[in-house]
């Protein structure tokens, strides 16, 4: 019956093994390939090894070997040899030079450099011993997993993040594998992010679960990631090709491997047809269910016990040969004759069964499954052909390539051929294919695009209700794909076309059409490199005025019209005259032609004059402007009469005022009268003098004298006009140097009359100056300004706030009703981004210019407090202090801590150092011994001081007085015991202050530094014994002394040894089947008691040792059971709490057991093999211990012979670690770890290794630190 699968077969014939060398020695390593000439590489710690001073490598033919000569420890490492798609991994472990003159139990065997740490002793081991170390390390060798199996990834690193690749592997159906994937994050910034997938696009990290599972360590020593992904239970679809990609920032790499999984191989020595037959109780074949469980136990219990002789198996026939070769319309005829009554089932396997690939000839090396390349760079194919002259054909996607310029270049080097691809497109990403004759070699290319970055940001806008928005962004590819976000959700468009995407070349644009309230919000485009965001404010439209309405002057009968003009054309209005609404009639008119609107009065009568107020409809605004009715008294004036002007608003009262805009035209029409008709006379300027009589009612005595400046008739702004009966004065475009009292003199020869206007032009204001940031926040800050130097005639009502980021053009109005203070808050800004501030300056008449920016700044937020702030230690003149990082810090960086005191009582605080201390402790020096103090720390960014962390009480600056105790851990409180040449490390805590002094003794003497160790601290003393001997047993003293004020306590240290062998073993008695033996205990016992004695017996013609009894406590015993005609020799070896005696006690003659009667012939029978591959019945079990408190970790392993176990902490073996202590009992495994701190947390793996195979068994520790204990009193004050 034909193999459903075979697992790949290994390269090598022999393989090197594990070895042990002396320093100074020469080692050799030897491996034999299966084919000659086959290329091999030696590896030392994943390096390749190149022959030199150091290094010879040798080939010849099919043989290899690697020697390191001059061995040192440096070269105790893990090599490794490769050829073709197998790799082996071996140990070279370097033992020191014993020095010379030492004692015989150091003087070993030497001569020989490489030897196996077991072989010495193979003489005397029972033979139920442990393997020897070669024979495990070829074990391990035979087993090693399919991903270890590989030849090292040779494909092209786009920037070498990987410092170890997942290897392809090869995996039966039901069985595990796992892909490794190591990255050092020593240059990185930020911390790398790895993603698997399966085939060109499917994302594994969905897929996790039953069958998947990604695993992530990190170790902190050597700052590297482990990326782990292990397939449980593997299943036929699995197989594939993989890809590991791994990113950091703007640094990627990635790495492409396949996974193979091959059919279960049915088991030898099981009937294929028995196995598909049914079950059923009444016996019929045809009925009931198939018994998988019972095919799985037969097929545990089939398996070949040793590799070297199988079981052999011949079924009647080949049930799977013919099957496969047989017709469809055959196999129900096939499965009827040879008794298959579930043959769907056995169809479905043969379906699976995988076929046995053929062996390229035209190809000794093909593409790798897939290949990556960036965007514009290029990409080398290479294959390697057998046959130097052959021709080979390249197709994409099917279709036969041509070299077509620079593009595509093929190139034929001896057997290599190649295909160059340059300036790589997406057109290139495709499917290539290498064709020879028939045969072909495949792969595929995967192009990946360059990040796109923005190089023009989004700029926040703020626009009416209704007009229209565009965001623009600058990216730095044409073409390239972006996405709109508004709020976190992105945009599409819509069936209203709400939304448009538009791009022109590396612009892109969105617009929104009529935006609304609802479309206030943050806005962001994201590319591949990297995102922008801007804001946009949306208000409602607010209603412009383009002209207001002035106020007017007018005579009687005269026409009066006031006119204004606004920007919306379909806004209406209402006129009001004194707050009652004006209704049209003969005499008043009211228009609205676009976006003027008019109020027009004939016939000018008293009663008109009045405030008159326009408000346009829907808006919180209004236009008031004030008609001024002149009252022209007409008197009889005989012929020569002299002048007279006739004013209402005479004088300089502040009725007289007249108040104009600047900017606007001003227009003084005044009535006089005069016989003949008088001059007119305008002059600006202030009178010198005035006299005026009693009588007010007659002016003839008036005299007055101005200065000033005489305005002329002429055609320029200010000018003065004269017509009959009046004098018409104009300003236009007022200014504010216009602002004055202006004179008006009118002379004839009966006489002159004088009157005075005052003109007063108000203006906008003044630009503010330059505001000022007082401080920033998160997301907002605080502004102030003063106010202008000139408010241009009328009071400031408020100011206008505007802001920017500092690279934009665009500047944000932060409100837009005036705000009338000198301090503003801005909110809604982003963290970490620069912006500017300016000021408008808000009066009656309008808004002035703005300020200058203020200096560039970024929103930042003080961190918050620090954490958990405590007093470390006190004493006469200072404290120390510690505390934690504040738990948020922001955008801006930590630039260090404030600490200060302040004395009970008072408010001033006091810094302890000049300038921040960036440490998180700190000692507090030169203080008064017995002030009341209180401490406070403070965490400064760019933002300032955060809140401050203060002590709940303050502290009294005085040493604290605390008498010596030692407090003498539980496990020291009894006998310790230790084998000769293990480690003492004794840690006891004590408490003192002030710093108690420490000595320890041995009888009555003070330890000396040769003898031991010791090294104090101010709260604990370490006794360490780096190689114990039986002279360091004893009492030791401990003495910890304050002045005249001392604690002791002692502790006691056995160090014992193997005991001697038992003495003079003699024979006492022999009857029928019995041997009575004796004999003395030895005369050293290893300092411990004897715990018994093992007993052996041997048959004189096989010399093999059989135990009799095992930890026998007495010094005599009977043997029974003997055979008669045999002759026995017995031994005795002693037994203490380290193990056996070197050497035993054996009799000097042997024993003959007479035959009597007739000679029984026992049958034989075949030795059974219980030979086992390790298995953990009781895994390792997570667990979470409390910092300082002793932990263990547990299992269970059986496996026979008895497996060798070691102990791993992040794949590093700690088995020569003092910290630790490795039990073993009755197969139960049981790791203590003494007193674990947080730093020993991790991942602890237990390792079982024997002939058969190996087993592993991982757990998580996690230690969590202590907590403080709480007095009771302290508690019940607390309540309180």
């Amino acid at each position: 019956m034909p193999e459903p699968a075979k697992k790949t077969v290994s390269a090598f014939v022999k393989k090197p093994k594990t070895q042990e060398a002396v320093e100074g020695s020469s080692v050799v390593f030897e491996a034999q390939t299966e084919k000659r000439d086959a290329k091999v590489k030696w590896q030392c710690n994943s390096k390749d090894i190149v022959s030199g001073d150091k290094y010879t490598i040798a080939a010849d033919g099919n043989q290899h070997s690697l020697t390191i000569k001059d061995v040192s420890k440096e070269d105790a490492n893990t090599y490794a040899v490769i050829a073709a798609s197998s790799k082996v991994k071996f140990e070279l472990k370097v033992e020191t030079k014993p020095a010379e003159g030492s004692d015989e139990s150091s003087v070993e065997p030497t001569v020989q450099p490489v030897t196996s740490s077991t072989e010495p002793e193979q003489a005397e081991a029972p033979p139920a011993a442990a393997p020897s170390q070669e024979e495990n390390s070829a074990t391990a060798q035979d087993t090693l997993p399919a991903d270890e199996a590989q030849p090292p990834d040779t494909r092209q690193d786009l920037t070498g993040l990987f410092t170890e690749k997942p290897q392809s592997g090869e995996v039966t159906v039901g069985e595990n594998i796992m892909f490794v994937a190591k990255v050092n994050a020593e240059s990185l910034l930020k911390k790398p992010t790895v993603k698997w997938f399966k085939g060109k696009w499917m994302d594994l990290a969905s897929k996790s679960g039953k069958h998947l599972q990604l695993k992530e360590t990190y170790d902190r020593s050597t700052k590297v990631y482990t990326f782990e992904m292990q397939i449980v239970d593997a299943k036929a679809n699995f197989a594939g090709a993989y890809r590991c990609e791994v990113a950091s920032r703007d640094k990627f790499d990635s790495c492409n491997f396949e996974l193979t999984v091959h059919e279960a191989r049915a088991p030898e020595g099981l009937d294929i047809r028995a196995a598909f037959r049914r079950t059923s109780s009444d016996g019929n074949e045809d009925s009931g269910e198939l018994d998988f469980s019972g095919l799985l136990k037969k097929r545990d219990s089939l398996k070949p016990t040793n590799r070297a002789a199988p079981t052999s198996h011949d079924p009647d026939v080949d049930v799977w040969n013919i099957l496969s070769h047989a017709p469809a319309s055959e196999f129900e005829k096939i499965a009827f004759q040879h008794g298959i009554t579930d043959l769907r089932g056995m169809l479905k396997r043969l379906k699976k069964m995988k076929k046995e690939e053929k062996k390229s000839e035209a190809f000794l090396k093909k593409l790798d499954p897939a290949y990556q390349v960036s965007k514009g760079h290029k990409i080398k194919l290479a294959v390697e052909v057998a046959n130097a002259d052959v021709d080979v054909k390249w197709l994409k996607n099917g279709q036969e390539m041509h070299p077509t310029g620079s593009k595509y270049i093929f190139e034929s080097v001896g057997n290599m051929r190649y295909l160059t691809i340059n300036n790589c497109s997406l057109a290139d990403d495709a499917a290539y294919c290498c064709l020879i004759g028939e045969e072909k070699c495949t792969t595929e290319l995967f192009v990946k695009e360059p990040p796109v970055n923005i190089l023009k940001s989004l700029e926040d806008q703020m626009v009416m209700k209704g007009d229209r928005v565009e965001f623009v962004c600058e990216v730095s590819e044409e073409g390239a794909n972006v996405k709109w976000e508004k709020d976190g959700v992105e945009l599409t468009r819509d069936e209203s076309f709400k939304y448009r995407f538009k791009k022109d070349g590396c612009k892109h644009v969105l617009i929104i059409n009529e935006a609304s309230k609802e479309d206030c919000g943050h806005y962001k485009v994201k590319t591949s490199g990297g995102d922008s965001m801007a804001e946009l404010m949306v208000q409602e439209k607010q209603l412009e005025v383009y002209q207001s309405i002035a106020d007017l002057t007018v005579k009687a009968k005269d026409q009066a019209v006031f006119k204004c003009e606004v920007s919306d054309e379909t806004v209406r209005g209402t006129w009001y005259k004194n707050g009652v609404e004006v209704q049209p009639d003969a005499r008043v008119n009211i228009s609205h032609i676009g976006r003027i609107h008019k109020l027009t009065i004939d016939d000018v009568k008293p009663e008109d004059e009045a405030d008159y107020t326009f408000v346009p409809d829907g808006h919180a605004f209004n236009l008031s402007a004030k008609l001024n009715f002149l009252e022209v008294k007409i008197d009889y004036v005989p012929r020569q009469d002299p002048p007279k002007i006739h004013l209402d608003c005479m004088g300089r009262t502040a009725d007289s005022t007249i108040v104009v805009v600047a900017g606007n035209k001003l227009r003084l029409d005044v009535p006089i009268t005069g016989d003949p008709a008088p001059t007119v006379v305008w002059i600006k300027g202030e009178k010198t003098s005035s006299v005026k009589p009693d009588d007010d009612e007659t002016e003839e005595g008036t005299t007055s004298s101005i200065e000033g400046q005489v305005i002329t008739e002429e055609n320029g702004r200010v000018h003065v006009e004269t017509t009959k009966g009046h004098c018409i004065f104009t300003i236009e475009g007022a200014e504010r140097q216009d602002e004055g009292v202006y004179s008006v003199i009118v002379r004839n020869p009966a006489g002159e009359d004088t009157a005075e206007i005052n003109v007063k032009v108000v203006d906008v204001p003044d630009p503010p100056l330059a505001p000022k940031i007082l401080s920033v926040g998160e997301d907002s800050c605080v502004v102030q300004w003063d106010p202008p130097q000139f408010d241009g005639g009328q009071p400031i009502i408020g100011y206008v706030v505007e802001r920017k980021k500092l690279k934009s053009y665009r500047w944000m109005r932060l409100n837009f009703d005036p705000y009338t203070d000198t301090t503003f808050e801005a909110k809604r800004m982003i963290e970490g981004v620069l912006y500017e501030m300016r000021v408008y300056a808000v009066n009656s008449i309008g808004m002035s210019r703005h300020s200058p920016a203020s200096q560039p700044f970024v929103p930042v937020a003080p961190t918050s407090e620090p954490l958990g702030l405590r007093v470390e230690d006190v004493s006469d003149t200072s404290i120390s202090l510690k505390w934690r990082r504040p738990e948020r810090i922001g955008s801006a960086e930590l630039e260090g801590y404030g600490v200060e005191y302040c004395k009970e009582g008072t408010d001033e605080w006091i810094p302890a150092i000049e300038g921040l201390t960036d440490r998180t402790a700190m000692i507090v020096k030169g203080l008064t011994t017995g002030d009341k103090l209180q401490f406070r720390v403070r965490a400064y960014n760019m933002a300032g001081p955060s809140a401050p962390a203060i002590l709940a009480q303050p502290i009294t600056i005085r040493e604290i007085m605390q008498r010596p105790k030692i407090w003498l851990p539980r496990n020291l409180r009894q006998t310790l015991i230790k084998k000769v040449g293990d480690t003492v490390n004794v840690v006891i805590p004590f408490q003192g202050k002030p710093r108690p002094k420490v000595t320890w003794s041995k009888d009555g003497e003070v330890l000396s530094p040769q003898f031991a160790s010791t090294r104090n601290s101010e709260v604990d003393t370490i006794l360490f014994i780096r190689k114990t001997e039986r002279k360091h047993s004893g009492k030791y003293d401990l003495q910890v002394q304050i002045e005249n004020v001392e604690a002791m306590a002692a502790i006691t240290l056995q160090i014992v040894d193997l005991p001697g062998s038992p003495l003079d073993l003699t024979v006492l008695d022999t009857w029928g089947f019995n041997v009575a033996l004796e004999w003395k205990p030895p005369k050293d016992n290893g300092n411990c008691e004897i715990a018994g004695y093992n007993v052996q017996k041997a048959d004189k013609k096989t010399m093999e040792w059989f135990t009799v009894f095992d930890q026998y406590r007495r010094t005599h015993c009977v043997v029974s059971d003997l055979i008669m005609g045999n002759e026995y020799f017995f031994r005795v070896f002693a037994i203490n709490l380290v193990g056996f005696s070197p050497e035993p006690c054996c009799t000097k003659d042997s024993v003959f057991i007479p035959k009597t009667g007739i000679v029984y012939k026992p049958p034989s029978y075949k030795e059974h093999d219980f030979s086992t591959a390790p298995k953990f019945t009781h895994p390792l079990v997570n667990r979470s211990v409390i910092a300082g408190y002793n932990a263990t970790l547990s299992c269970s392993v059986r496996g026979i012979p008895k497996p060798k176990v070691t102990w791993y902490k992040n794949k590093m073996d700690i088995s020569q670690e003092a910290k630790y202590r490795m039990l073993s009992k009755q197969g139960v495994l049981t790791l203590e770890i003494r007193k674990p701190c947080p730093f020993d947390g991790g991942v602890y793996m237990c390792k079982a290794v024997n002939d058969f195979g190996e087993a592993i068994a991982e757990c998580k520790l996690e230690v969590r630190s202590q907590v403080p204990k709480v007095d009771k009193k302290e508690k019940k004050d607390a309540k309180n």
